[in-house]
């Protein structure tokens, strides 16, 4: 295959579909980690389309859903602040901090704009002398290349008004922290392609040793999800304990070695609270002590800012599996795109707001109850 087209090709997904119709003899549970599959499952119907035995479960692999509440409302505090052009992607503008997100920030005359690269940010760092420049640096793994590599040209252009605001989470510490949970259901799963793309497929083998549960490498197209469903029911039917990898145009084992050593060089691993799951060990990155002067928490005083979620939203319980947007109350009433409770309803890769946007909320509720 040359072509993107291709692995969208109905005829072809219904030809995996069917194999994994005949290969399937029992109830599992499976679950996507990245918000991207979750959208690429629901928008084309995948979950629909698979035999009654498959469950799909929705992980936390949104990186604009997991940021903390309170790295929110710091967002916000420095990017009210007069003598601050901040800088974040456009999909953490609409995101609820406590009672205000950064568009009302910048209706209220605060600089705040929208970039394509961590990069950008640094230009207008050097463009705007006067001004501190701070750069929103959310992700997973994908996105830790760019933001260290702003932090390396910033030092390199011995700029003192650039700094990041980090909130970046690691992928196998959230598994592991969904499989430690008396309440886990998961029983198989599908891994995020794209950071496997940089990290590899080296740190999970641990994981499925010590929990007895198959993980497949899994692309974002509807041919590479339904071959990753595919390939975890294979494992799973046959008692076959291990990591596999169904998108191997894009992943290796070892993934990207001078992308690994450079975030390296940047990040150490650190403690990192969960938007509505809270804190689990060792699940993020944080800035060196020797990068300190880049860490906007530091520079403008703003770490010892708290919050608390809002009670009605349960986007916590959905991003680990355990309940599915239309089981939330407040879905689709106090909670939708234009008043969003929580991050999973305004994020692009959101949960919520997949079955928001392709209308999981019209569909009659008995029909959804069991799924």
């Amino acid at each position: 295959m040359k072509y993107m087209d291709e692995y969208r090709d109905a005829e072809l997904v219904k030809g995996v579909i069917e194999k994994i119709r005949r290969t399937v003899t029992r109830p599992w549970v499976l679950m996507e980690i990245c918000g991207g599959q979750t959208h690429a499952i629901v928008r084309h119907g995948i979950d629909q389309l698979l035999p009654p035995e498959i469950e799909l479960v929705h992980g936390p692999g949104c990186p604009v859903c997991v940021t903390p509440l309170e790295l929110i409302d710091k967002a916000l505090a420095i990017a009210a602040r007069p003598d601050v052009i901040f800088c974040s992607y456009g999909d953490m503008l609409r995101v609820p901090g406590t009672g205000r997100d950064l568009f009302s920030i910048k209706a209220q005359g605060g600089d705040v704009r929208v970039v394509y690269s961590p990069l950008d940010a640094v230009k207008l760092a050097k463009q705007n002398p006067d001004k501190q420049v701070v750069f929103f640096a959310i992700g997973f793994e994908t996105t830790a290349p760019p933001n260290v590599m702003s932090i390396l040209q910033a030092q390199r252009l011995g700029l003192t008004n650039f700094s990041i605001l980090v909130s970046h989470v690691r992928v196998p510490p959230a598994i592991k922290a969904i499989l430690g949970s008396p309440s886990n259901r998961v029983q198989g799963f599908l891994l995020a392609g794209h950071v496997s793309a940089v990290m590899g497929y080296w740190e999970y083998p641990p994981l499925v040793d010590e929990f007895q549960i198959p993980m497949v490498v899994t692309g974002f197209e509807p041919l590479d999800i339904v071959q990753g469903i595919l390939k975890t029911v294979e494992l799973l039917e046959a008692g076959k304990i291990e990591v596999a990898n169904a998108y191997s145009r894009a992943v290796n084992f070892d993934g990207n070695l001078p992308a690994q050593k450079t975030i390296n060089q940047v990040f150490e691993e650190v403690d990192r609270k969960w938007r509505g799951i809270g804190m689990i060990p060792m699940s993020g990155w944080g800035l060196r002590p020797e990068f300190d002067a880049f860490n906007a928490e530091k520079r403008f005083d703003v770490e010892a800012i708290t919050a608390d979620e809002s009670p009605l939203c349960i986007a916590g319980q959905i991003l680990q599996g355990l309940k599915k947007p239309h089981h939330c109350p407040a879905f689709g009433k106090q909670c939708t795109p234009e008043n969003p409770l929580g991050a999973t309803m305004v994020s692009t890769e959101g949960a919520c707001a997949a079955y928001y946007r392709y209308g999981r909320d019209r569909i009659p509720q008995v029909l959804l109850a069991d799924n």
